[in-house]
């Protein structure tokens, strides 16, 4: 199951750009945590700490414990701004997470056994349409990934999200179709086309020799 990342954290009183500024400058970063039918609370965090997470690529969907000041509070990171020309953190907000909570998370597919599949062996493609699907999942149990077997798979043949065994207690945020998380494509025949066609110009060439 994914894992919890510990992150210090502190209280702030002002909003605003300004103290916005003076916290970035001080190598912090503002941020808010909302939900749980509480109150939001202004607090911030360490900008190397934050880059470090977001680094990852994971972040948005890993369960964070946060230290405000000693209080600690379980939470998920639900936005992240970036600066728009150098691109690093400039504000984070944070979902609280109740006990029994259950959220939506990205979670990244892993596409496994490419050597057990007769198509790919072909010479067929992998066509993957999604990377990562979108799970209703328990706070308290979000997994790290779900897995796409790609065996038996032949040229033409799709892989759709109901083929794919999900974690206990996850089910897809999209509930009206049974979307495709990705194909094997076919390359076999256009190979053999290309083929025919250089033999026909081969002959032509001799005809035209004569």
């Amino acid at each position: 199951m994914a894992k919890i990342i510990q992150m210090k954290a502190e209280r702030r009183e002002k909003g605003g750009k300004g103290a916005a500024r003076r916290l970035r400058k001080e190598g912090r970063v503002p941020g808010v945590v909302y939900g749980d039918k509480q109150a939001p609370e202004m607090i911030s965090v360490g900008y190397v700490d934050l880059l470090k997470q977001v680094n990852t690529g994971m972040f948005e969907s890993t369960l964070v414990e946060l230290d405000i000041d000693g209080q600690k509070v379980r939470a998920i990171a639900r936005d992240v701004q970036l600066d728009p020309v150098r691109d690093f953190p400039i504000h984070v907000d944070f979902l609280r997470l109740g006990k029994g909570a259950r959220i939506a998370v990205e979670i990244p597919v892993e596409y496994v056994n490419h050597e057990q599949s007769p198509g790919l062996k072909r010479g067929g493609a992998l066509n993957i349409v999604r990377h990562e699907v979108e799970l209703y999942v328990s706070a308290d149990n979000i997994p790290e990934k779900i897995v796409a077997d790609l065996t038996g798979l032949e040229i033409g043949d799709v892989l759709h999200i109901s083929n794919v065994e999900l974690p206990e207690g996850a089910e897809p945020v999209i509930q009206d179709r049974d979307f495709t998380l990705c194909a094997i494509t076919g390359r076999v025949a256009s190979t053999e086309a290309a083929g025919e066609d250089e033999e026909g110009d081969g002959e032509d060439a001799e005809n035209t020799e004569e």
